[in-house]
């Protein structure tokens, strides 16, 4: 799907190019989502993402826009893409839903507000859950009813499944986010002294992320 989609009835705040869904994205490893950099913009910047739902791109850095608090958003809270692609920067799980079938009944929002109470700590820097994540939010833009997303990929979900969407975050979160919260075990990034040097890559795993 192609062409400039606006995301907001009222007062968009940003719009999608094109909305991302090879097929190889409903699989449970999901499928890369080509990188679309990391600038920082003021809140209130208007957006046009090249990919929906993204997994990089520009976004927030300030306080309460982004990061934004790694929480369960119901579907009348307003969350904006500027806000959670900074949370994937430092190597967060946002997981997307929209508003199809029950997906908003009373059930079905138990099950994902469950998910953000039992969310264990990160799979690289052992992060607290409620630091940088999860966050689950309202996102009507996507090709199916749930998206996990860690940076620069994507993984769809047509039924909610828990599991799937911790073992995607087991096996991707936290490896290729640009703004780690630890160093990473990795000959690549040993070697490089951007990520020695980085204040985020030598920050405690409670710390809160700038």
């Amino acid at each position: 799907m192609s062409g400039l989609v606006f995301l907001q009835a009222t007062q968009p705040a940003y719009a999608c190019s094109s909305v991302f869904d090879p097929p190889e994205a409903s699989s449970p490893s999901g499928a890369p989502e080509p990188d679309r950099g990391k600038t920082h913009v003021n809140p209130g910047t208007f957006l046009t993402y090249d990919f929906c739902p993204p997994a990089s791109g520009p976004h927030n850095t300030t306080s309460q826009f982004g990061p934004i608090a790694a929480r369960y958003y119901g579907p009348d809270e307003q969350t904006d893409p500027q806000g959670w692609v900074h949370n994937l920067e430092h190597g967060a799980l946002v997981v997307l839903y929209k508003c199809s079938g029950d997906v908003c009944s009373d059930s079905s929002q138990g099950q994902l507000r469950q998910f953000v109470q039992q969310f264990p700590p990160s799979p690289v820097c052992g992060v607290k859950a409620g630091v940088v994540s999860p966050v689950v939010t309202r996102f009507e833009q996507l090709p199916h009813a749930f998206a996990a997303i860690v940076w620069d990929r994507v993984m769809y979900m047509d039924t909610w499944n828990p599991q799937q969407a911790l073992d995607f975050y087991a096996q991707y979160g936290e490896t290729v986010n640009p703004e780690p919260q630890c160093p990473r075990a990795t000959p690549a990034a040993s070697a490089s002294p951007a990520a020695s040097e980085s204040p985020a890559a030598s920050a405690p795993a409670s710390a809160s992320p700038s």
